[in-house]
């Protein structure tokens, strides 16, 4: 009997343990708790990335399996499940990629790194979902947000900004996605709402129920093709003219 008390005070409780580096375990509370304020310093300046991220973290437990399984069912999904790759300064041949032939991926994604004044190392690791390949799902989805940027021709402003989170919603069904769509056109002007609504929307609507899933593409081995190749491979149509 004096064992079996010993045992019980030295097990953890479950969920408490750790299951990757930097995880912090929550309960279902403190995950509720946070969502919701997360939720409200989101949408009261959206760019602010850390209460992004924890929302993204926090309210996507539905979701995260859906992606996961997409990736592990498809072949170069799998391959980039399996493998892991991270895409961070460290990672990147800088040099390299400035020096690819204008329209490849990679130096269109350098140079909308350049110009909107943007580095991958700022995205958030994961810390709040309580499962390893979940949270390289999302740690995969933050880091190929900004090549969504390149492959939609979209600026980081508030009108490029939530024309990609209206075609990752459709992609990912992640909820933080879906919020930033809904809620973001609140703080635009009445030109860009109209642009919004008549050319911008429904392309990013039907670009994101027609393109594969776009974390299903292992960009680090993609950056000598072109932007318009890989639109085109991927199921994007071709943004539309307009000034964002």
């Amino acid at each position: 009997l004096a064992a079996g008390r010993k045992r019980m005070r030295l097990r953890r409780p479950v969920g408490r343990v750790p299951l990757y580096p930097g995880h912090i375990p929550t309960s279902p509370l403190q995950k509720a708790l946070l969502a919701a304020g997360s939720a409200c310093a989101a949408l009261w300046d959206p760019y602010r990335h850390d209460m992004v991220a924890v929302l993204g973290e926090t309210t996507g437990c539905l979701a995260l399996p859906t992606l996961r399984d997409r990736m592990r069912n498809d072949p170069e999904g799998y391959r980039i499940f399996q493998e892991r790759p991270r895409i961070r300064l460290s990672t990147l041949d800088m040099a390299w990629l400035r020096g690819l032939p204008d329209g490849a991926l990679g130096r269109e994604y350098i140079r909308f790194l350049e110009d909107n004044k943007v580095s991958p190392d700022t995205r958030m690791p994961a810390k709040f979902v309580d499962d390893e390949e979940l949270a390289y799902v999302i740690q995969r989805y933050r880091e190929v947000h900004d090549l969504m940027h390149t492959l939609l021709g979209m600026p980081t402003n508030m009108l490029g900004e939530v024309v990609v989170k209206w075609f990752e919603a459709i992609q990912t069904g992640l909820p933080m996605c879906v919020l930033g769509a809904a809620f973001g056109p609140v703080r635009l002007n009445a030109r860009k709402l109209q642009v919004l609504a008549t050319e911008l929307l429904p392309w990013a609507v039907r670009s994101g129920r027609n393109a594969s899933c776009v974390l299903n593409v292992y960009y680090e081995q993609r950056w000598e093709q072109s932007v318009e190749s890989l639109r085109e491979e991927i199921g994007i149509f071709p943004p539309p003219a307009v000034r964002v």
